[in-house]
């Protein structure tokens, strides 16, 4: 009788932008539902011509956000593909080149916690160990980093968003 084989799964994405190319692998043990969220949004091109909208110094990139492919930088941060996420809180630091998925704000009338974005995902630029257990990390960079730098040290507006847009292209290989 044959034995079913199952293959442990090993997707990793690039983000290429106009700087160079980020590479990330996956946790899917730790936030199985984060990594395949993420993996089939990038596999749909959700993700291309998404910039990274928000960027501090020392702290984070995020982007992932679809209205950020639009020129109006008021709306940037707001978006996502429609749901949200439960998070996945784990033991993984958030550590120089960790990836995570960014909160949506709560609405002031709200009383329950806030969910996981669907889409909007942030790469530690340092290590940030007052953000653990608390966002969902699912990734890490294993290359390209000094991508992840060039991108964290570009002049921004008062809200933190690029002066010069960096728009991403995801592709998957698994």
């Amino acid at each position: 009788m044959a034995t079913l084989g199952f293959e442990k799964k090993d997707p990793r994405v690039t983000i290429t932008t106009k700087f160079g190319e980020i590479r990330i692998r996956f946790y899917p043990d730790e936030a199985p539902r984060h990594v395949e969220n993420f993996i089939n949004l990038a596999k749909m091109g959700f993700y291309n011509g998404t910039t990274f909208h928000r960027v501090v110094p020392g702290f984070i990139i995020q982007g992932g956000d679809p209205l950020s492919k639009s020129p109006d930088r008021t709306k940037h941060g707001m978006g996502g593909p429609g749901y949200f996420l439960p998070p996945e809180p784990n033991d993984r630091p958030h550590k120089r080149g960790a990836v995570a998925m960014a909160k949506m704000p709560r609405e002031s009338n709200s009383t329950r916690d806030f969910n996981d974005s669907g889409s909007q995902f942030y790469i530690s630029v340092a290590d940030n160990s007052g953000l653990d257990r608390t966002y969902t990390v699912f990734g890490e960079v294993f290359r390209g980093m000094e991508i992840v730098d060039k991108i964290a040290a570009l002049a921004r507006d008062q809200a933190d968003n690029p002066l010069e847009p960096v728009p991403m292209t995801i592709t998957v290989k698994e």
